[in-house]
């Protein structure tokens, strides 16, 4: 039984639920000073560039994404992170990568950076944007989601020529607590738990699966912080475990980040911050490790 404490059971919402699970939500933390303060720093040595800008109400989001010097005969390689506002290591992990090693790959591969792709929430600490939709189901042609469709729009010139995206996310206890509770009531359905796994994994595409990639990705990760089990039924938040910390979606199908370019290489990370074994510098550690070892790989397979 849906318990959400908005909107009738077995009932989609509408526009007054929406309007009721907006009014609770609350700026709890500041994208200027977390996120532009940041990238401004970084514009010492970087070229930032603005792509856009997300309006929601008074509120004003610049979107900001981080490139390197470029050069035409490179591959690209995409870094996103904040497509879920609350995961918290994807995104300052996106912007240490690039503050620790962004010039260590000056001259091997074009970077283009963006590292918090949903401002808004993530001030509220939250999924979904102030519209009650999930930008990570919504890469795609006439996006509901204004955050996803400025990032394609950024990524469309380039798209062709991507060899790499990692895509970096979190899962948390408030996916079973909270956020997946009020995706079931939002849609009229019933919650079901999944369960949390505790570590890293990663989600490759069951489309054009690399799995000597993702296996590369988790052998460096394991350095920093443990890699996420398998369940009972050989699962992980109800996918099949395809590899050791590896699962797979249909990336493109699904409207997820991870599949707006044809890269040969693409995966999502996970990383899991409510771990008893883990501490907000290793969940960013690991976010770094992820991204360092999914460049090093590609660029040795091209």
């Amino acid at each position: 039984m849906n318990t959400y404490p908005i909107g009738t059971p077995g009932q989609p919402w509408g526009e007054a639920e929406r309007a009721a699970w907006l009014a609770r939500q609350r700026r709890q933390r500041s994208y200027q000073a977390d996120v532009l303060s940041v990238i401004e720093r970084l514009g010492s040595r970087s070229d930032v560039q603005p792509y856009g800008e997300l309006s929601y109400g008074d509120e004003h989001f610049p979107l900001m994404a981080i490139r390197n010097h470029w050069r035409n005969s490179l591959p690209v390689v995409l870094v996103t992170g904040g497509v879920h506002g609350y995961e918290t290591s994807g995104v300052h992990g996106a912007l240490q990568f690039v503050e620790q090693h962004g010039e260590h790959y000056a001259g091997r591969v074009n970077l283009l950076v963006a590292p918090c792709v949903s401002p808004w929430a993530y001030e509220r600490i939250h999924r979904w944007n102030a519209n009650a939709v999930d930008p990570n189901r919504s890469f795609r042609e006439n996006s509901p989601a204004h955050e996803s469709a400025a990032l394609m729009q950024l990524v469309a010139p380039v798209r062709d020529r991507v060899l790499l995206h990692i895509d970096l996310h979190e899962t948390t206890d408030t996916d079973e607590s909270e956020f997946r509770p009020a995706l079931a009531a939002r849609d009229g359905q019933s919650f079901e738990p999944c369960g949390i796994p505790d570590g890293f994994y990663l989600v490759d595409d069951s489309e054009h699966p690399q799995p000597e990639f993702q296996q590369a990705v988790i052998a460096a990760v394991e350095k920093v912080t443990h890699i996420a089990p398998a369940d009972e039924s050989n699962e992980i938040i109800g996918s099949p475990v395809v590899a050791r910390g590896v699962i797979e979606y249909p990336l493109t199908q699904l409207g997820l980040c991870a599949g707006i370019t044809p890269a040969r290489y693409k995966t999502t990370t996970e990383v899991y911050p409510d771990s008893p074994r883990a501490t907000p510098e290793q969940c960013n550690a690991a976010q770094v490790t992820a991204v360092c070892a999914a460049i090093d790989y590609a660029l040795a397979h091209r």
